[in-house]
């Protein structure tokens, strides 16, 4: 199964340089990361209202058939450290 993990831009206190290459090791190390980015400028298209994506500062993507050991991996995610939220969603295969 593939994952897509949005990175919420709403922790409590600054995260470090160090912190982010230390889990991007323990990612590569699991077997499980398939790469991710920073999100830069935004633009919408179209005319109906939606919601606005700005709370959103970056994605990973993963694969495992093991969800839990990425849940696990998480929990020393940067963002989730400093008392933020990622969102880890499910890409259903199509």
């Amino acid at each position: 199964m593939q994952y897509l993990l949005l990175i919420h831009n709403n922790v409590t206190s600054n995260t470090a340089e160090a912190e982010w290459a230390e889990f991007i090791a323990r990612a590569k190390e699991s077997g499980t990361f398939r790469g991710g980015s920073e999100v830069g400028a935004r633009e919408s298209v179209g005319t109906a209202p939606a919601a606005s994506s700005t709370h959103i500062g970056g994605f990973m993507r993963f694969e495992s058939d093991d969800k839990q050991k990425i849940l696990d991996l998480l929990q020393t995610h940067p963002v989730v450290a400093h008392g933020g939220t990622v969102e880890l969603c499910e890409m259903p295969k199509s």
